[in-house]
């Protein structure tokens, strides 16, 4: 139900949107840590560049139809399949010139000849634009009338391409459309205008395709006229598509050179490259990362690598939705049970794995050209994460209660935290243990009781015992039970100390101590009663006993009963006998790791024991 619900959750929230802007940084990620891609072998950059520029300093741009058109032909003559122009000449020269002058001479007549020209040979293919006017309709901006007058056919669907770039919300360029949708006025306009984006028109004249079709097959993939947004898979940082300056076509037997002979078959975009130009764009390369990227890319190189896609059939292809699912309904199902079973402690660091796991898959399937989720199955595994931890919560909280109710007399907050941590369930059922058993009696308990009333002997007994029990508790033991002015003490159980003797050594010595303690409470609060100096006896014996509840179908108690519980009883009545106040067996004081400081040593029989048992007189532990 927890996974099924964060499912639902993480496929709302890609579906909204919500995660887009993550998804975006780490495919800018990876084409950052990639680097180069791939070389691009269908596409060149015919750049106007500072060289360029400086070779023609005195003439305007917008005066620069000669060069370009000459630059077209030697294209054309290399064998380049196709020449994109990355510019738009809005007004031609000679309408300038007719403008503001009235007439012109014959020279100046024929100035833009050349490139009406090359237009006309229908190898040239120019951008258009759009731009929204106030009443929401998309207005065309096309080249000068001269130039579109030059159109074969006047087919402007053929030569004339939309330029326009998409952007994401944070400006990036990571999308484009084969045929953008657009809004206007009249429908009747809609077959004369440009309806391809520029980098599709070239790629689909480059394959020899017509322009006009529904759908073209370019490199075994279809492709078919749609405004659906398709991601652009970069070949590499700003600079990887490779570069011409304008300046070497213009060279006197340009076409001759091999180095422009090599460009044959390729599509040429012509486009201007020097600094200070606006045609700069974001793209996943902007954002430096580790001392890479942090440049824009102009317009013409972004249309070339989109032209290298179309061209190559390297596209970046998102994981069908099916495979998606399940792919991270995968992911889920591992990490859930990787999460129950680890401890919540532990589970960031899972958490962690998880998500990294999650960004190696990703960049392997980007490697690829599949495009693979990542924000999504990581916010999965953060959903899911806090879903078990809560649900562990729960479940911690109502075993601690369970195990409070059931241990929670008996034993410390620390032991009860150790049950429920150890992950394992509390001993109830009979079963054998090692264990240490300690048993301490008040001596002269009858005459104390006999000098004191039943409401003070009450008293007495709550005040040692709540300070004896203190001492045994800070030990790790559990209390048995009280038999009159007994204590049974067991160490190792439920929850098991592999130290349980020293445990019960030191928690013997530390009763001792509470013992001298409580006589001077005694002198003061029952002045002038005549009683018996207060004293103690501890016995302890170390043995296997068996455990779990014990009783009747309607009372049940957990306790331990056995061999070694007998023998820790019999020690301590033999306290008195010796002179001692603490009494361990030999089994107690070699079961113990820590040195214990020990005065008569003597060999004893106990009743319902066969043979003698060897008895230490435990003065203290030492560290």
């Amino acid at each position: 139900m927890l996974i099924a619900a964060t499912l639902l959750l993480t496929q709302l929230a890609a579906a909204s949107g919500l995660l887009q802007l993550i998804e975006n940084s780490y495919s800018d990620l990876w084409h950052r840590i990639a680097g180069l891609r791939h070389t691009p072998e269908h596409t060149v950059l015919i750049t106007i560049d500072e060289a360029t520029l400086n070779a023609y300093r005195d003439e305007p741009l917008a005066f620069w139809s000669p060069q370009i058109a000459k630059a077209s032909q030697v294209l054309r003559e290399s064998g380049v399949a196709i020449v994109g122009l990355d510019m738009m000449f809005s007004i031609s020269p000679e309408q300038w010139l007719r403008k503001h002058q009235g007439t012109i001479d014959s020279g100046i007549a024929t100035y833009d000849l050349p490139i009406r020209n090359e237009i006309s040979t229908g190898r040239l293919v120019m951008v258009s634009s759009r731009q929204q006017s106030s009443d929401g309709f998309d207005e065309l901006l096309l080249p000068a009338s001269d130039y579109l007058l030059a159109v074969p056919d006047f087919d402007l669907n053929t030569h004339l391409g939309l330029a326009d770039l998409l952007s994401d919300l944070d400006g990036g360029v990571r999308h484009f459309n084969l045929a953008p949708e657009l809004k206007l006025r009249r429908e009747s306009d809609r077959a004369a205008l440009p309806s391809l984006s520029f980098a599709t028109l070239l790629a689909v004249r480059a394959n020899g395709a017509d322009a006009h079709s529904a759908e073209w097959s370019i490199n075994n993939h279809l492709y078919s006229r749609s405004s659906e947004q398709r991601r652009i898979s970069y070949s590499g940082p700003p600079g990887t598509i490779p570069r011409v300056p304008l300046i070497d076509l213009l060279q006197e037997g340009a076409s001759s050179k091999a180095e422009i002979r090599a460009l044959a078959g390729k599509v040429a975009i012509i486009g201007v490259a020097y600094a200070g130009m606006n045609d700069v764009h974001k793209t996943p390369y902007t954002t430096s990362f580790m001392g890479m990227g942090g440049r824009f890319m102009i317009g013409p190189e972004i249309h070339a690598n989109i032209v290298e896609n179309m061209l190559s059939g390297r596209e970046l292809h998102p994981l069908p939705l099916p495979v998606s699912i399940a792919y991270q309904l995968l992911m889920l199902l591992l990490f859930a049970w990787l999460f129950y079973l680890q401890q919540s402690s532990r589970g960031a660091v899972i958490l962690l794995l998880g998500a990294t796991l999650a960004a190696a898959i990703a960049y392997a399937g980007f490697v690829a050209d599949i495009i693979i989720p990542v924000a999504e199955p990581q916010l999965g595994l953060l959903l899911l994460f806090l879903g078990v931890l809560s649900f562990k919560h729960a479940s911690e909280e109502r075993e601690r209660e369970r195990i409070t109710q059931l241990f929670g007399r008996y034993v410390s907050d620390n032991v009860v935290d150790q049950l429920i941590e150890s992950g394992g369930e509390p001993i109830l059922g009979g079963t054998t243990e090692q264990i240490t058993v300690l048993f301490s009696d008040i001596r002269n308990f009858t005459t104390i009781s006999e000098r004191l009333d039943a409401q003070e002997v009450v008293e007495m007994l709550n005040t040692y015992f709540d300070r004896a029990c203190d001492a045994v508790l800070e030990e790790g033991g559990t209390v048995d039970k009280f038999i009159g002015d007994a204590i049974m003490v067991q160490f190792g159980a439920p929850y098991h100390f592999e130290d349980h003797a020293d445990r019960a050594l030191r928690a013997a010595v530390a009763i001792k101590q509470v013992a001298a303690d409580f006589r001077v409470w005694m002198t003061g609060r029952f002045p002038e009663r005549n009683l018996p100096e207060f004293a103690i006896g501890i016995g302890l014996h170390s043995g296997e006993a068996v455990i779990g509840n014990i009783g009747s179908s309607r009372r049940l108690e957990y306790t331990v009963i056995g061999d070694t519980v007998n023998a820790a009883s019999r020690i301590e009545g033999k306290t008195k006998e010796l002179g001692c106040v603490i009494l361990a067996s030999s089994a107690t004081i070699e079961s113990a790791q820590q040195k214990v400081s020990t005065g008569k040593v003597q060999r004893v029989s106990v009743k319902g024991k066969a043979i003698e048992l060897e008895l230490y007189e435990v003065l203290d532990t030492v560290d």
